[in-house]
C-alpha cells in the first residue's frame, strides 16, 4: 500500500483497534512525495513503537532508506501488569483475531496495527518477549535483535530493537535498512532443530504446546527441519531478569552462566531453538492474572541471542499460536532468511 491508502486503512480501521495513539498524516503525505525513487525502501509507509520510537535508530535508518513514518503505536499505560496491554487513542488496544482479548505487549499497537493490515512493517523493542509475544498473539512475524547489534537506550542491558511484519519476508527490508551490512545466504535444509515446550520450567498451556509442536512435525514432513537432541532444560530466569532489570545484574550472574553455558551447547549441533512463543494464549482485558507470558522469552534476552516467533497455528478458541525461533548470536541475518522458508512450509491459513 502506498501512503494515503494506509491513511484511510487507519481511519477506518484504528477506531476498534486503537492501536495508534498519533497518526501524522500531513507529513506522511509530503515524505511520500518527497521520497527519492531511487532508495530501496522508498514510499513505504511504517509505524513506530511508543511516543518516542520516532527517535530510535531503527527508524532513523529506515527513514534514511527512504521510508514514511505514519504514526505511533500504542504501548501500556501506567501501571500495567507485565506490559501485555497497549492503550491507543481510542482506548485499549484491541487483538484483531478477538476483540475481547489483548494484543500482548509491550509492542501491543505494532502489532495490532501490522496484523490488522493498516501497515506492512512496524518497529518495536524486546526487552523481555515484547516483540515476540505481540507477534505470536497477533498472528505476524516479530524479530527480536541479538543483543548489541543495534543501538539501545536501555542500560540493563535487557531491551533490543525488533520488528513486527505480516511475514518473516517482510523484515528483510527492515536488515538491509538497519545494517550496514546484510548478505543474506539461502539456508541448508533441513535444518537442525531442538524443540522444547517449556525450556525445563514453564508451565505451558497444553494446547498452545500442541498448536507449536504440531507446526514443528509439519517442518519436518516438509523437509524443513531435522529434529535432534533431547531437548532443552534451563533454569527459569525469572528471578535473575527481575535482577538485572532492577540494576543488580550481579545477583543473577549464576543463572545466565548456566543458561548460556547450556546455550551454547545446544547449538554447538543444532541451527535452531524452537519453543511456543508463549506458554498461552491471549487473555482478557481484565489481566493476566497469575500468568507469566514472558515465561519462554525473557531467558534469550538475558542471553542476548536473536529470537523470531512466527505463526504456528491457532488454538480451539481462534486464538493465533507462535512458533519460536532461536538462533546463534548474532545470525539475525540467517534466522530471518530461516523463518521465510519455515512459513513458507507451514503454509498457515488464517481464518
Amino acid at each position: 500500500m502506498n501512503v494515503p491508502e494506509t491513511l484511510e486503512m487507519i481511519e477506518r480501521l484504528d477506531p476498534a483497534l486503537s492501536a495508534f495513539t498519533e497518526i501524522w498524516a500531513e507529513h506522511a503525505l509530503s515524505g511520500e512525495r518527497d521520497a527519492a525513487p531511487g532508495l530501496p525502501l522508498s514510499g513505504l509507509p511504517f509505524a513506530v513503537k511508543g511516543p518516542s520510537g520516532i527517535r530510535s535508530y531503527a527508524a532513523r535508518r529506515l527513514i534514511a532508506a527512504g521510508a514514511v513514518p505514519v504514526g505511533s503505536t500504542a504501548v501500556p499505560g501506567p501501571g500495567t501488569y507485565w506490559q501485555t496491554w497497549g492503550l491507543g487513542a481510542h482506548g485499549p488496544t484491541r487483538n484483531p483475531w478477538r476483540a475481547d482479548r489483548t494484543p500482548g505487549g509491550s509492542s501491543a499497537g505494532s502489532a495490532a496495527a501490522v496484523a490488522a493490515g493498516m501497515v506492512g512493517l512496524a518497529t518495536g523493542s524486546d526487552g523481555a518477549g515484547s516483540v515476540r509475544i505481540p507477534a505470536a498473539w497477533c498472528g505476524v512475524f516479530g524479530l527480536k535483535t541479538t543483543h548489541g547489534l543495534l543501538p539501545s537506550p536501555d542500560r540493563t542491558g535487557l531491551a533490543t530493537a525488533g520488528v513486527l511484519t505480516r511475514t518473516a519476508e517482510g523484515a528483510r527490508g527492515y536488515l538491509r535498512a538497519v545494517l550496514d551490512a546484510c548478505e543474506p545466504v539461502t539456508p541448508v535444509l533441513p535444518l537442525r532443530a531442538v524443540w522444547s515446550a517449556d525450556l525445563g520450567f514453564a508451565a505451558t498451556d497444553q494446547e498452545v504446546a500442541a498448536v507449536a509442536r504440531v507446526a514443528v512435525e509439519r517442518l519436518e514432513s516438509a523437509g524443513v527441519v531435522r529434529t535432534v537432541g533431547a531437548g532443552c532444560a534451563l533454569l527459569d530466569p525469572r528471578d535473575a531478569w527481575t535482577q538485572v532489570r532492577a540494576g543488580r545484574p550481579g545477583a543473577g550472574a549464576a543463572v545466565r552462566a548456566e543458561n548460556d553455558r547450556r546455550l551454547d551447547g545446544l547449538f554447538a549441533g543444532a541451527d535452531l531453538l524452537l519453543t511456543p512463543a508463549t506458554p498461552n494464549r491471549p487473555h482478557g482485558h481484565e489481566g493476566p492474572g497469575d500468568l507469566y507470558s514472558t515465561a519462554l522469552t525473557w531467558a534469550f534476552n538475558l542471553s542476548g541471542h536473536p529470537a523470531a516467533s512466527i505463526p504456528a497455528g491457532f488454538t480451539s478458541d481462534g486464538c493465533p499460536v507462535g512458533l519460536q525461533l532461536v538462533a546463534v548470536r548474532g545470525a539475525d541475518v540467517s534466522l530471518v532468511e530461516m523463518a521465510v522458508v519455515a512459513e513458507r512450509g507451514l503454509n498457515i491459513v488464517r481464518p
